[in-house]
């Protein structure tokens, strides 16, 4: 185990290693009260191993998923989505996309009550 390139394998007194499905892997260590790495490393440290996910190839397969005319209609059915300005339906379209990646997949709650 190697702190800013010193060797603290022998200062370590506890560690634990945790690691979820898509997470990187994370070690939580703690080095002896009686480390001799003084001015290296002091208290408790937070170490992430690896490199964060790529979201491009799960982005990739969320919209091959999606139907270009199920999301130009649900768009456009979205009255609340447009508002006239400039981009109205592109606008709408990633609104949707946004909510429809959160799972949040219901229809919209109707303005007047219908």
């Amino acid at each position: 185990m190697e702190i800013g390139g010193h060797d603290v394998s022998r200062d370590l007194s506890a560690y634990s290693l945790a690691h979820r499905a898509g997470d990187v892997p994370q070690m939580v260590i703690e080095l002896s009260p009686r480390s001799t790495a003084t001015g290296v490393f002091e208290g408790l440290a937070h170490v992430v191993i690896g490199d964060p996910p790529d979201p491009g190839p799960a982005a990739a397969a969320f919209l091959s998923a999606i139907s270009p005319a199920e999301l130009e209609k649900a768009a456009l059915d979205r009255h609340d989505l447009m508002d006239g300005r400039p981009h109205e339906l592109t606008r709408a379209m990633l609104a949707l996309l946004r909510e429809w990646a959160l799972g949040q997949w219901g229809e919209p709650e109707p303005e007047d009550g219908q």
